[in-house]
């Protein structure tokens, strides 16, 4: 099995950035039943205020194969377009476990 976690810092005032991020959320959460390699995912927002990341999301997949059938996969595409504008930067980690 793979974890892929990713964090996001977005741009934008407090309150942008909490609508997008929560847009993202709703949308993320929905994947699991969109593509099949996708085991479960978790999406968590941000509720320090003295931290800079915004988003972090971690997915589970069989295979580091997956990770990039889930990244292509239309829905995640979709969910991801979600950001367009909005992110300033982006991490990521997978890791076989």
């Amino acid at each position: 099995m793979v974890k892929h976690i990713v964090a996001f810092q977005l741009t934008g005032t407090k309150e942008e950035r909490l609508d997008v991020a929560r847009r993202f959320k709703a949308a993320l959460e929905k994947l699991p039943d969109e593509i099949e390699v996708l085991q479960s995912i978790e999406v968590g927002l941000n509720e320090n205020p003295d931290e800079d990341w915004d988003v972090v999301l971690t997915a589970v997949v069989p295979t580091m194969a997956d990770v990039r059938t889930y990244a292509v996969h239309p829905a995640h595409v979709a969910a991801a377009g979600l950001l367009a504008g909005h992110k300033k930067t982006r991490a990521c980690v997978d890791y076989e476990f």
